[in-house]
This record gives C-alpha cells, structure tokens and sequence, in this order.
C-alpha cells in the first residue's frame, strides 16, 4: 500500500472557453470537476495501476465533501482529518488554442490542533504503508519545517518517505534525510540556488540535495527524461513520446510508477518514465492504466549524458 499525504489538496473545476476575453461574458462549452494536489494524483495513479492506496487530506466544508466522493469514486480510500476551514477551490479556464489559465486559491489556514491531527492521521494510517508520499505545497498555518517534522516521526516509525515540494519546505526537510526527494528541473535548480544548462548540470544539483540531507533524487527534466541519482550511483532514462497532450500530473505519475516498481534502482526509473510518458500522452488529468504504458519505448543507461544540453533550461 502506498500512503500520500496532501496537506493542501484541492476541487479543481475546469471550463473549456473558446478564448479569454477579459471584462466580458464567456460562456464555457464545457466543464469537470476532478480531485486535486500533487499527492491526490499521486493516489490517483497507483489506483489506475491497479495498486492499493489511502490518501490523507485535510478536508473541510462543501468543497472537501466533493473531494472525498470523487476519490471514492475512482476507488480510492481517503483518511480525512476533518478542518474548520473549507477546502480550496481552483479554477483552469481551457482555451480552443490549447492556453491553459489557472487560479488558485490560497487555501484554509490549519489551527495548531488540525496540524497535530494531521500527524496523528498520518502515524496510524502509515502501518500497512510500503512508503508514505508527501506531496505539494504547505497550507497556510503550516510551518516550513512541518515536511520535516513528519519525515522525522515516519522514520521514527520505521516508514520510507518520498518528498515532493519545493523551496524552504523542500530544504529545511533535507535535514531529516528523506529516503528519496522529488524536484522538477526548475525545483532542483531553486534549491542549489544556480542555472542548470545541461543534465551534467542537473547530476551535479542532485548530488548536492543528497549532501544536504537526501538518500536519493528522481529529477524529472521535462521532455529531456528523467534522473536518479543515489549512493549506487546515476541513471539516466528517456521514452519516446507519439504526441503531448497534457502534461497535467505527469510528474506525479511518474512518482507513482516508481514508488510502485520498489522505489530504487534502474528498474524504478524506468517505471518512473513510463508512467510519465504514458500520462502526457493523455488528456487532461487522465492517470495511465497498465494498458497505457509502453516500456519498449524506455530507455535506461548508467551513462548519463552530462554534456547533453536541456531543451528547457533553468536560469
């Protein structure tokens, strides 16, 4: 069983508009209702693979019931830790063009009382759990150091953790050596605090998150693959991709299909990049299933090609 842990989840309502013309009416040709946050996806793909999963969100008025029923609609067991506040809603608007404009909302603000709760829930649920998923941003009223309070309790515990976020929650978990962390290229470029031009670039950031405090590194570039780098060593893997759809949740899926195939190793990364390649070739928010994925179009190679240079660099 794999656990994710949303602190921030979210009811994502998408409008499909044919153009965004500000200051006039414009009438939606269509709209969905889906489940959101980074580890609400997360949950989403192990269900689509077939795999057992319990996301624990915090969760509150109108709006959090909505999230519960769809989850529990795509066969997903939710441990909610019930809030004052309501769950945020955040609004897409779609255009004809492919344009994607996206609002989100800050979200409630947890009380001293909810943050504990929130622990508490993920301590019992962590049992049963193969590893426990913290993904996203921090509610307000969570500190920095919240990610890095949990991964000290989970290991405590005697669970593996899977971190991703990004900025002074990212940094300041380091320190509790998360088993395995998960930036994107602009993410890991933030936490060394340099451009990445190149993937030798992006090993070298990574090796640094793992002497600040992290056991291991899945680096997703975007369409340049995908990295991980751990104490055995660097890999680079690769998947040859029809046409891009949607990237919506890819970087989750990707994490999905790691943590699913053990979480370490080649054999990881090319389940990683297999479920991230299957996803963007989805619409929309769409989780791959086993039928989606096409593992004879990974490529995984202990010869990480450093001096290739990145489609998308970070500065």
């Amino acid at each position: 069983m794999i656990l994710t842990v949303t602190p921030n989840p979210s009811l994502d309502r998408t409008y499909e508009v044919p153009s965004l013309d500000r200051g006039e009416v414009i009438r939606a040709t269509g709209e969905r209702m889906d489940p959101g946050g980074k580890g609400v996806n997360v949950s989403r793909a192990v269900a689509a693979a077939g795999q057992r999963t319990v996301a624990v969100l915090p969760l509150g008025g109108a709006p959090g019931a909505l999230v519960a029923d769809l989850l529990d609609q795509q066969g997903i067991e939710v441990a909610p830790v019930p809030v004052a506040g309501a769950t945020r809603s955040n609004i897409a608007l779609a255009e004809a063009d492919g344009v994607l404009t996206k609002i989100n909302a800050p979200g409630p603000e947890l009380s001293g009382a909810e943050r504990e709760l929130l622990l508490e829930t993920v301590r019992q649920q962590s049992r049963d759990a193969a590893w426990i998923a913290c993904c996203g941003s921090l509610p307000r009223g969570l500190a920095p150091s919240w990610y890095a309070e949990l991964v000290a309790r989970a290991h405590a515990a005697g669970a593996r953790i899977a971190l991703d976020t990004s900025g002074p929650a990212l940094l300041a978990a380091l320190r509790e050596r998360p088993d395995v962390v998960k930036p994107n290229a602009e993410e890991l470029s933030e936490a060394v605090g340099r451009p990445l031009a190149t993937v030798g670039d992006a090993v070298k950031a990574a090796e640094e998150l793992r002497e600040m405090g992290a056991r291991a590194v899945l680096a997703s570039l975007g369409a340049d693959g995908q990295l991980f780098v751990s104490h055995e060593g660097a890999w680079f893997g690769s998947a040859r991709v029809v046409a891009v759809r949607s990237n919506v949740g890819a970087g989750d899926s990707s994490l999905a299909g790691f943590l699913i195939a053990g979480g370490n190793g080649p054999e990881a990364l090319a389940s990683a990049v297999a479920h991230g390649a299957a996803a963007v070739q989805l619409p929309g928010s769409v989780m791959p299933t086993p039928g989606d994925l096409d593992p004879a179009a990974v490529t995984v190679t202990a010869e990480v090609p450093a001096d290739r240079v990145l489609k998308e660099p970070v500065s």
